[in-house]
């Protein structure tokens, strides 16, 4: 008797998204095949299996047998298509890579050793807050179910996910572990690995072809049960999925950017409901949609330390820019051996917004409360409304015709560092000095070797970095996120300084100095005293008001 299967030929044209019939014996539904497909031979994936071809169709024969993905992975990738608008083939190529170089026969997959040592460092202490969270969590491993867990940077967050992976591997299960930048995986997969040694796997779309199609054979042998990586980690072919952990929630690089364009948060949460998991969203800053849908999870202290004074800088009354006085003490005391300093310069700043450089006033929407954009026809533009009005010639709260645009690049800081601080080892890191050559590794690597340095550029330098003797974080311009039109705008100017403060003073004592033309917003006044419920409450309500998600 003859059998039939639907394939999906993984091509990208929208035209023919569709499955087509093909003959094939002994196949099942997540087999991956070579497919006659008009006058060339294409990858494919069986989504499922027909008892007759249609009427008058002739199929064709399977051509050959690539391999096999989990068939969730199958019915995954196809609600991937559907949430995300995009074509099940498209979609399928997530869950179904091409591994080209094929292995030459006899060729055995490398068993990669574990960096850990052979025998396990003793287990940390728990606080009352990772005592609780871990009892709920382990009582949901077999009903499923999602958690928010909330707590300051330092607060053992990652405790708490390498306890959930020991509860998931003790039930015969496994993990994925995400993390928001391949920068980031090194260092998750070093802290995993001194846990889990060769149980430990990395996946992510930095590795070679080779490398990631070793990776992802000894993932779906079982033989690697946890796997850390970022964004398309989300997809590994995992035997027995029991939890997936989401380090820094709130980060938006989870967000895919070319189609299909998923979003690894979303993608998380409905794959451990398809597989019968639990999902772990983790940050010290989470978005307020999660705050609100998910059962939150509270690590209220600091481990080992208090969190770092903080202090707002009044950029109206500063004469220097972008380093103000205080900020040219704190980085004086670092070049004399006092710490190192991290130092965080959003060049999204400049997107064209005004601001009074007596009073701070940004000029914003009155219905929409985003900042007006001014446009090359000189008037200013709210993008989500449409309203428009001519730029100003003075500020109407104070009268001062000092008004100017937003921002300064971080090309300019690196002058003025060099400048003031030439003994001072610099370390700049943004997309322009990655693209150049440098890999974000050894520009972190760097830094965290250097006695006397600073690390300056972009949001890259907020994310999730866990470094030693750091007294100083410090943010050149609070107002440049508030600026950007855009409904999130204060959200993430919190989430970037809060994260930022973060950094400092986690082995000593430290202080995090924010330099604003706005003192009294509410992002940072918030973030100025740590008052991350205080923010998520107000800016729910903020947004019912302004009917903005969620």
């Amino acid at each position: 008797m003859s059998c039939y299967v639907s394939v999906y030929p993984l091509v990208s044209a929208r035209e023919l998204s569709q499955p087509f019939t093909y003959l094939g014996e002994g196949l099942e539904k997540g087999s991956v095949v070579r497919v006659q497909f008009g006058r060339t031979k294409r990858r494919g994936v069986v989504v499922g299996i027909l008892d007759s071809a249609p009427e008058g169709i002739d199929p064709l024969p399977v051509d050959s047998v690539l391999g096999k993905i989990p068939s969730v992975l199958v019915d995954l990738a196809l609600w991937v298509a559907d949430y995300y608008g995009s074509t099940p083939a498209r979609a399928l190529g997530l869950v179904a890579p091409d591994d080209r170089k094929p292995r030459k026969r006899g060729e055995a997959v490398k068993n990669v050793p574990g960096s850990g040592p052979d025998v396990s460092p003793p287990l940390p202490n728990l606080t009352d807050g990772q005592r609780k969270a871990l009892v709920t969590i382990g009582r949901s491993f077999d009903e499923g179910g999602s958690f928010l867990l909330v707590g300051p940077t330092g607060s053992g967050k990652t405790e708490v996910y390498l306890r959930a992976c020991s509860k998931a591997l003790e039930q015969g299960k496994s993990a994925i572990v995400l993390v928001p930048e391949i920068a980031l995986t090194s260092q998750a997969e070093s802290r995993f690995r001194m846990r889990f040694g060769d149980q430990v796997e990395v996946l992510h779309s930095g590795m070679s072809a080779s490398k990631k199609r070793d990776a992802r054979m000894r993932i779906a042998s079982g033989q690697s049960k946890i796997v850390v990586g970022a964004r398309s980690a989300i997809f590994a072919p995992v035997v027995n999925l029991g939890l997936i952990c989401v380090d820094e929630e709130h980060d938006g690089s989870y967000k895919h950017e070319s189609d299909p364009r998923y979003d690894a948060r979303s993608v998380a949460m409905k794959r451990v409901v398809m597989e019968g998991g639990i999902a772990i969203f983790g940050s010290a800053t989470p978005r307020p949609e999660a705050y609100k849908r998910l059962k939150v999870l509270n690590l209220e202290t600091r481990i080992g330390a208090s969190l770092p004074s903080v202090r707002i800088v009044d950029l109206r009354y500063e004469s220097g820019y972008p380093l103000s006085a205080p900020l040219l003490e704190g980085l004086q005391r670092c070049d004399s051996g006092d710490g190192k300093a991290i130092v965080l310069l959003n060049r999204r700043g400049y997107a064209s917004a005004l601001h009074c450089r007596v009073c701070g006033l940004v000029w914003r929407c009155s219905a929409c409360d985003l900042a007006l954009v001014l446009h090359q026809d000189g008037d200013l533009h709210c993008h989500h409304c449409g309203y428009s009005k001519q730029a100003p010639k003075f500020c109407p709260d104070c009268s001062s015709i000092e008004i100017t645009r937003l921002g300064a690049g971080t090309e300019k800081l690196e002058a003025e560092l060099e400048a003031q601080f030439p003994s001072l080892e610099r370390f700049r890191l943004d997309a322009e000095t990655t693209a150049g050559g440098r890999s974000h590794g050894d520009i972190l690597n760097g830094f965290a070797a250097a006695e006397r340095a600073v690390l300056f550029g972009t949001q890259m330098v907020a994310k999730g970095h866990h470094f030693e003797n750091i007294s100083l974080a410090a943010v050149i311009d609070a107002d440049t996120e508030t600026a950007v039109p855009d409904f999130r705008a204060d959200e993430r100017t919190f989430q970037l300084l809060t994260q930022l403060a973060g950094r400092s003073g986690r082995d000593r004592s430290g202080r995090v100095l924010i330099q604003t033309f706005h003192p009294d917003a509410r992002p940072v006044r918030l973030a100025a005293h740590h008052a991350v419920e205080d923010f998520l409450e107000s800016e729910l309500e903020r947004r019912l008001e302004l009917h903005y998600p969620p």
